[in-house]
């Protein structure tokens, strides 16, 4: 199932821009509003489920936080699994870790080790609300890899092509957006 252009104009005008946040010259992409609303939320679960459905996908991986609010919906409608991938320290049990750059230094992300161990082989969608320079999903990405499971696709309710992100992504995994917008 493809959006129509009518619901990608909806979903686009659903999402609120934040001037200057976090810093001065950041154009924040809010998509708290697209969640907020019933019509626009079940639109994307609705759309994402339909694309993976004959997928045989056995883990949805969300990252914090934002990832989560579309991965487990997306679970549940595609009676998967779900498995967050978390900042450190987050999680209760055993974890693995992968380190990315950032502009000034690096941050990490953490799954549980065993986060995949019920099915062998296991075919995992990583997915988050929005992809910029693309940091926290290859990092995402790598662990899913690392600890075991096949990622299969990235997908992102937002893209900010300008910023290239996809662009690593696409060395990794197969990659998909639903709305691909410029950053303005």
């Amino acid at each position: 199932m493809s959006l129509s252009s009518k619901d990608r104009a909806f979903l686009l005008e659903s999402i609120r821009n934040v001037p200057d946040f976090p810093k001065a010259g950041v154009q924040f992409k809010d998509i708290t509003t697209i969640v907020g609303n019933p019509k626009a939320f079940k639109t994307i679960i609705d759309h994402l489920a339909d694309r993976y459905k004959n997928a045989k996908i056995d883990y949805v991986v969300g990252a914090e936080a934002r990832g989560f609010l579309f991965g487990a919906p997306l679970s549940i409608a595609l009676g998967a699994g779900f498995a967050p991938i978390r900042k450190p320290g987050k999680l209760p049990y055993t974890t693995a870790s992968e380190k990315y750059a950032l502009e000034y230094g690096f941050d990490e992300v953490q799954i549980h080790i065993d986060a995949f161990s019920a099915i062998k082989d296991a075919r995992a969608l990583f997915i988050d609300d929005l992809i910029a320079t693309g940091g926290t999903a290859e990092a995402s990405i790598r662990l899913i890899e690392r600890i075991g499971a096949k990622c299969v696709e990235a997908a992102f309710v937002v893209n900010l092509f300008a910023l290239k992100g996809d662009e690593r992504i696409k060395k990794l995994t197969n990659f998909y957006s639903i709305l691909d917008v410029d950053g303005d």
